[in-house]
This record gives structure tokens, sequence and C-alpha cells, in this order.
């Protein structure tokens, strides 16, 4: 009996007939011109069927791959299969950078910006507002290149595009110059100065994540990442608004071990070795969490946790950590932060889908005064009349799938639930 292909997780066991590994661009293109219903799949790092399909999976590992600096541009282009851990330490040798990662290195460049992952900042835009141009095959087999600064709405419709528009084969991202970053951790920071402080605390460095367990009147962590070059990039205060700088690693999950984190207390190291929470040496192979996430405005923040404040006995039994970061607004059309400075509230789970579920449920009706938008990747049940009301350029969204894709060649049941053939 042949093993069942599953997400990273294990929740999602895939329906796909056959699961293809084409070795060139010309194999990949014939296999979707001939195909009925096809998806592309990255790294499986998504807890949903976002990409699930009842056709053809289509797995770009076999692809040949790229990585191609620009020099006069300031940009790189890297093929589809590539993760951020894989891209990283060539970007840094050649003294660039990426303005920013999520918490994890293992996760494919492409996947993570057609689902809009982020990582943390207010001045941080999600990691797909680097996007500058995208290949991808079309539902008829062209290969076809929408480029930031020709394609306008297509493009802007297209970098968050939940693989519905074509299997996308190469990306290209704008660079910064490198830089290094001093990571410290405080522990236990009084909720009642986040309510009052919430901008200085979220704005006190380059990258901030905070991390909550719901089990009393205080934020467990904060992970302040600051720039050594920054004007506050000197060594952190022992106190700092009622929370107590660290003297050990931390780990964000309470009770881990922080042999996987990045490292911490202050050492200076390369951005991509401090902005993701976690090493690359290590391998999130365990899979034992469920993860959702919900952005609102950055100015919502408060009141957003207040509301959550009346489940969090509901939330904590199920939680393993919640964190909190915040991103910046961007023109993206299905991006969470589309137009909206915006705070992510993210919780990973215990791996028990049953219990979880009806948790979500309470938190989306907790959140819904403040148009949660979910992250396209993670669990949600928020219904497609809500969530069509919190994007301005949905229906556009939609429009574009049609053109791109007809006959629903890229279509799945998220994509037929979300964006339906006559909506």
């Amino acid at each position: 009996m042949t093993t069942p292909l599953r997400n990273w997780a294990g929740n999602v066991e895939f329906r796909a007939r056959k699961l293809h590994r084409p070795e060139s661009v010309a194999e990949l293109r014939a296999l979707v011109a001939g195909s009925d219903r096809i998806r592309a799949l990255g790294t499986g790092h998504s807890f949903n069927r976002i990409a699930d399909t009842t056709g053809d999976l289509v797995s770009l590992a076999g692809l040949p791959p790229v990585l191609e600096l620009d020099r006069a541009a300031n940009t790189v282009t890297v093929s589809a299969a590539l993760r951020y851990g894989d891209v990283v330490g060539e970007l840094h040798q050649a003294g660039f950078a990426l303005h920013n990662l999520g918490s994890l290195p293992h996760i494919s460049v492409v996947g993570a910006c057609a689902t809009s992952t982020h990582g943390s900042g207010l001045g941080n835009g999600s990691l797909a507002t680097a996007v500058a141009a995208l290949e991808l095959v079309t539902a008829d087999g062209d290969l076809v290149t929408l480029r930031r600064d020709a394609d306008g709405d297509d493009f802007l419709g297209a970098v968050v595009g939940l693989g519905a528009l074509g299997v996308v084969t190469r990306i290209t991202l704008d660079l910064v110059p490198a830089f290094e970053i001093a990571q410290y951790v405080y522990d236990d920071l009084p909720r009642d100065q986040l309510h009052a402080h919430a901008p200085e605390i979220l704005g006190a460095g380059y990258s901030v994540s905070l991390f909550t367990d719901w089990t009393g009147p205080r934020i467990n962590q904060v992970w302040l990442k600051r720039r050594v070059d920054a004007a506050d990039g000197g060594a952190a205060e022992p106190h700092w608004f009622g929370a107590t700088l660290a003297a050990e690693p931390r780990h964000p999950v309470p009770g881990m071990s922080a042999v996987h984190c990045t490292d911490q207390l202050g050492v200076p190291g390369p951005w991509h070795a401090r902005l993701p929470h976690f090493k690359l040496e290590f391998t999130p192979s365990s899979g034992e969490e469920l993860q959702s996430e919900y952005f609102v405005a950055r100015e919502d923040l408060v009141g957003a946790l207040t509301a959550l404040d009346g489940i969090a006995e509901r939330i904590a039994p199920v939680l393993q950590v919640s964190e909190i970061r915040t991103v910046a607004a961007d023109e993206l059309w299905l991006s969470p932060s589309y137009r909206r400075d915006s705070v992510g509230l993210h919780f990973t789970w215990v791996k028990e889908t049953e219990a979880v579920l009806p948790v979500l449920a309470a938190i989306e009706e907790r959140l819904a005064p403040f148009a949660p938008r979910p992250h396209w990747g993670k669990l949600f049940g928020v219904p497609p009349e809500q969530l069509r009301e919190r994007y301005d350029r949905y229906a556009d969204f939609a429009k574009l799938v049609r053109r791109y894709d007809p006959s629903g060649k890229f279509r799945n049941e998220l994509l037929d639930r979300y964006f339906p053939t006559a909506g």
C-alpha cells in the first residue's frame, strides 16, 4: 500500500491522483497543458487545503536550481523549489540581504510569497513585498513573466496569487545591503504596559515578536531584534516596560529547549541568522502542531487582545503559544496587510483538530468587529461573504483568475469556496 502524501503537519492528506516531478520547465509546461486539474506543491508548510487537488500535484524540486544575482538592479532571481535557507547565505556573502524573513528558513520562497507569509517590524512589509517579478506557467502551458514595473494591476493581483493563476517557476526579489542584528529576549511584559505603550514596544527594534500563552496578565516573552547599525542597536536595558532581560536563551514555547533557536543575548550576527526564530540546521520535522493567524489594523491591537481575553480560558488549553507581530501595509490585492498597517495574531495549536476548530470559531466571532483577515495558508473558517467585504480588490482577483484560468485548471476546494467561478 502506498503511503499517503501529507503536509508537514500531517493534518492534511492530499487527494491528488498523482504526484509529478518534472526535470525541466519544458516538461512542466507540457504537463500543465495536458492536465485538467493541477496544483503546485512546495514545502508543504500550509495547514489547510490550499495546495490540495483532486487532479495532479506537481513538485518543482526536480527543476534545475536557479540563483541569479543582478548587482546592477539589486535583485536576485530564484527557482521555485528553493527555500529561504537555500538562498540567504549566498546573498549575504555577496553583500546583500532580504528586507525580512519568516520565523522558519525552511519554507519555499515562492510558497511563502503566494500566501503573504511575513516576518515582523513596523516598517517591514510581508515577504511578498520584495517580489519584483515572477515567471509562471499558465493553463495552456505558456510561460508568462509579470513585472512590477511593467504589468500594473496584473502584477499586484498575481504576487499573492494562492497558486490560482498558474505554476510559478521563478521569482525575482528586491535586495538591500547586508546588515547585522543583535537579538534580545525579555520575560514577563505586563499586559497593562503593552496596552499603554504598544507603539513604543512594537517599534523598539527592526523586528519585534511578542509571545503569550494566554494564561495570565502578561506577555511571556518579547523577542527584540535590533539592527547593529541603528541608533538603538547597543546593549539592552536589564528592565524594560516592566519586563526583565533574559539571562539565558529562550524558546518561544514554554518548557522547550532553546538549542534550535537563533542566537540571543545580544550577540551580533548576520541578518539571516537572527531574523528567523529558528536555525536552518534545525529541521522542523515533528509537525506536532496546527497554526492559525488573523490580521487586524495595527491600531486595533489592544481592542483585539481585550476581546480575546474573554475566551482566554478556551484558548489556553489547546494552545502551544501565540505570537504577535506587525506587518506594514502594501498594495498586493490579497495580502492581509493590503492598504492597512497590520498586526498578526498567530496561534500555534496542539495537534487536535476537533478541539481547535470550535476555538477558532470563537476567536473569529470575537475579532469580527475588527474585520480580521486570516493567513491564507493556515486554518480559518471565516465565511466567504465576510472575507469578500474585507478586501477591496477581492472581486478583481476573482476576475483575474478567470482570465488566466478560464477552465479552472488550477482551482481546488479552497478556491472554489472563496472565489467561485460565478463570483
